[in-house]
């Protein structure tokens, strides 16, 4: 960068986007501390809220919903298996497709999860009126539609030097 050149800080839009990056990766930190005496971390709770919402799930939808690959849940679907929260069972159709669902153990294991993450939301978000979480929820939405649309991924993957978005429109 040359003297002339603003730095990215001095903008509004890199500001104001790091602070979401930091208040997200603070919730984290917060939610992780809060899921200790469950002896569970976000990760797992992101599969146990997913399969409480969608009992039945194929292992790959669930990994298509959490943005992760299948290699990232085939680590933490043991745990949770071992633990007696969750179990994998061949599909009646396709035996190559594993169906996921909660156990009682983990159903109750995943409803106090979902008080604690509901209770730490709410609290959070009490800084806010009405009126502005929705506009977060608003702008986020808008946010998320652009970084997913086509075009939006062509230019990233165009800027990172691959091809990935020629192979989502084939």
């Amino acid at each position: 960068m040359n003297k002339k050149q603003a730095l990215p800080w001095d903008n509004p839009r890199f500001h104001n986007w790091i602070a979401v990056a930091r208040a997200c990766q603070v919730m984290g930190l917060s939610l992780a501390r809060a899921l200790q005496p469950l002896d569970i971390k976000p990760p797992h709770l992101d599969i146990l809220i997913n399969l409480f919402r969608t009992p039945g799930i194929s292992q790959q939808d669930l990994a298509d919903k959490l943005l992760v690959g299948r290699s990232n849940l085939s680590m933490l679907l043991p745990q949770l298996e071992k633990r007696g929260l969750l179990i994998r069972s061949s599909d009646p159709q396709d035996r190559r497709v594993l169906r996921l669902e909660l156990t009682d153990e983990g159903t109750e294991l995943t409803q106090k999860a979902i008080a604690i993450q509901a209770a730490l939301i709410d609290r959070t978000m009490k800084t806010a009126s009405t009126d502005e979480c929705n506009l977060v929820g608003e702008v986020m939405t808008r946010i998320i539609r652009e970084l997913t649309t086509s075009d939006a991924a062509e230019v990233l993957d165009t800027e990172a030097g691959t091809n990935i978005g020629a192979d989502r429109k084939a």
